[in-house]
């Protein structure tokens, strides 16, 4: 199953007097609790905290929920008083505190890769839609917010041996781990497949020769990614013609409603279409079909037909020109008036 996985190590001897840390009053004694539990017990830095230490902390002090949320608020507050991210606001932590919600996330993440693994990976266009949206799916499995999503970059996304690692602006991390059942692990396939097609693109830029790789694929080196290559966005807009502008990010709502319109079964279905074979040089090579005896008069008639047809278009536009300019004019008169 698709889980967070992060872990930071950082010894420390360094108390809050010696960091410049001013703690307000009302959070000193939950704080202090925190702290000391870091530097003591489990040798971790208390600022800037890792998801992962604050969610152990509370496993290893459990209180009420109203006490958790409190210690939560004071640990928070002193990281963002001091310039960092709150630790208390990832997906890690929301899922230690709220179990229920933790279990709905789980069913919704296998559901999602189950959708993962169901769509095409070759083929023009569906496989190139395909792709994206397979590796958007197990990326929505974590519990990772669209917001965090959008924006990833290249380099946000690694292999750590056999497992993709994710690490978001924040610096929180999630591990798409095998299935603890079965050892599977299609996270990486799929990870592997979308990084694939930025590396063809990286090569060959356009969507010619990409229509032909995802109809007879042929095998690409996934080169280190240059510093340009690495800030480009993870996941990029697709529109109908199989264009991916690099540079430019998917958006939060884009998200929401891909991943509502694959889980309702509503995905505009991406007919695969035909692509004219190529030669050893690349050049495509010409149809066999044989055209009819006819095909050239009929299109040189259709033409002239459509010339005379439209060749009062030009007055016409000139027309609504003029009525244009004098209906802006008497508006401007009679704003001039008010």
């Amino acid at each position: 199953m698709i889980h967070a996985d992060r872990t930071v190590h950082r010894r420390t001897d360094v108390h809050d007097a010696d960091l410049g840390l001013k703690i307000p009053a009302r959070y000193r004694h939950d704080w202090a609790l925190f702290a000391d539990w870091c530097t003591a017990a489990a040798d971790h830095r208390p600022i800037p905290a890792a998801p992962e230490t604050l969610a152990l902390f509370l496993h290893e002090h459990p209180a009420a929920v109203a006490t958790q949320r409190r210690r939560l608020s004071a640990i928070n507050a002193v990281h963002t008083r001091h310039g960092y991210q709150p630790p208390g606001r990832t997906e890690t932590v929301r899922r230690h505190l709220d179990t229920t919600r933790a279990s709905r996330l789980d069913r919704l993440g296998r559901l999602l890769l189950q959708r993962a693994v169901e769509l095409p990976t070759t083929g023009w266009p569906s496989g190139l839609f395909g792709r994206r949206d397979a590796l958007l799916l197990i990326l929505a499995a974590t519990g990772m917010s669209f917001t965090d999503i959008t924006r990833l970059r290249r380099r946000d996304l690694r292999l750590d041996g056999n497992t993709p690692m994710v690490t978001t602006r924040a610096g929180e991390q999630f591990r798409l781990g095998p299935d603890p059942e079965t050892g599977d692990n299609p996270a990486v396939e799929i990870y592997r497949r979308w990084a694939e097609i930025q590396a063809f693109l990286d090569q060959y830029p356009g969507t010619h020769l990409l229509r032909h790789h995802l109809t007879d694929p042929i095998e690409i080196l996934v080169d280190p990614l240059d510093a340009e290559q690495a800030r480009q966005p993870l996941l990029c807009p697709i529109d109908r013609w199989g264009h991916l502008p690099h540079a430019q990010p998917m958006t939060p709502q884009s998200v929401s409603a891909l991943l509502r319109a694959h889980l309702s079964g509503q995905v505009p279905i991406r007919r695969t279409l035909p692509v004219l074979p190529q030669d050893d040089t690349g050049v495509p090579v010409e149809s066999d079909v044989t055209l009819s005896s006819g095909y050239y008069d009929r299109g040189t008639a259709a033409r002239h037909r459509d010339l005379e047809a439209l060749e009062d278009l030009t007055d016409v536009f000139d027309e609504i020109e003029a009525r244009t300019d004098a209906f802006l004019q008497d508006l401007v008169g009679v704003l001039e008036g008010l």
